[in-house]
């Protein structure tokens, strides 16, 4: 048995005149989560419409649970699950009739979808509002429902397209915890998103595409320090106060060499080479009397990784513009 739960190798895919994917090479071990990023139009839903049998790739090799694309589609199939960011459940059925009919077309039969409909409504807290039609269900619940029906066959491999959207921060946060619990249990997790905060809580990987090719691979915390390294970002507590910002202004540059980011009102951004000058910094803003009411010390933020990867802003930027 392979360790991997996805591999591609050299996998090209055209449309006409049109190259989606440009000789595209990742694999991702059983049990993990890769999160895979791109700005629009970067191939991303061409890389997971192979890998899920719905397209044929032109040249390369891709294998899913150990098994090829292109010879073993019917088993591949059995074997993974896709959750989009819409909702696929029937509103006018129960949330148990939902999962019992998905149960039903996987041929479990009459006891085992019932039986497996049990266990998934009560894995995703659901069993209160079972027997409701899914119309009344809330977006978190719809969203849980959701995904407990990609679930109903036990897939090894699951494809997650923004799974988090629509939800508040606390339904998001379940969300991830059972995604969380997924990737524990051995399921391998691909996970497209525009949202690089969820990429950066679930990813043990990421890829970046862009323009059909991988421009950059590894750990969220390989790619911070591949564009940069670290940054102190400073607030003092006065915002009021110009002396104190001015003062906490010249600490930063003595320290670091040079003047700090102003961007942001009332916060000073600047790098460092690490965490010496960070607590040189601290101790200087204490011997001056320089009040903060926030102080951190980080790398880039996956936002900016992207951004300075592929120059185009992620959702989140463009939102916040």
């Amino acid at each position: 048995m392979t360790d991997h739960g996805l591999e591609m190798d050299a996998v090209r895919r055209s449309f006409g005149r049109t190259t989606a994917l440009d000789g595209v090479s990742l694999s991702v071990a059983r049990g993990r989560v890769l999160g895979l990023l791109g700005p629009n139009g970067a191939g991303k839903t061409t890389l997971v419409r192979v890998l899920a049998t719905l397209l044929r790739p032109d040249s390369g090799t891709a294998r899913v649970a150990g098994l090829d694309v292109r010879r073993d589609r019917a088993e591949v199939r059995r074997r993974i699950a896709l959750s989009g960011q819409h909702t696929s459940v029937d509103d006018e059925l129960s949330g148990r009739a939902n999962l019992v009919m998905i149960g039903g077309l996987l041929d479990l039969g009459r006891a085992g979808a019932l039986r497996r409909a049990g266990e998934l409504l009560s894995r995703f807290g659901l069993e209160e509002a079972a027997d409701r039609p899914a119309a009344t269900y809330s977006g978190g619940m719809r969203r849980r429902l959701d995904l407990a029906a990609a679930l109903v066959g036990e897939p090894e491999v699951l494809f997650l397209d923004e799974p988090s959207t629509g939800l508040d921060p606390a339904k998001r946060d379940e969300l991830w915890q059972i995604i969380r619990k997924l990737a524990r249990d051995g399921v391998t997790v691909l996970l497209t998103t525009q949202y690089l905060e969820e990429a950066d809580a679930l990813a043990d990987e990421i890829a970046v595409l862009d323009h059909g090719r991988v421009i950059a691979s590894g750990t969220p915390a390989d790619l911070k320090h591949r564009v940069g390294g670290h940054t102190v970002v400073l607030r003092p507590a006065d915002t009021g106060d110009s002396g104190a910002f001015e003062r906490a202004a010249a600490i930063l540059a003595q320290v670091t060499g040079q003047d700090p980011d102003r961007t942001r009102r009332h916060e000073l951004v600047a790098p460092v080479t690490g965490d010496t000058a960070f607590f040189e910094i601290v101790g200087r803003l204490h011997a001056q009397g320089v009040a903060v009411g926030e102080l951190a010390f980080r790398l880039p933020s996956l936002d900016e990784v992207f951004l300075s990867l592929t120059g185009a802003p992620t959702r989140d930027a463009k939102e916040a513009a």
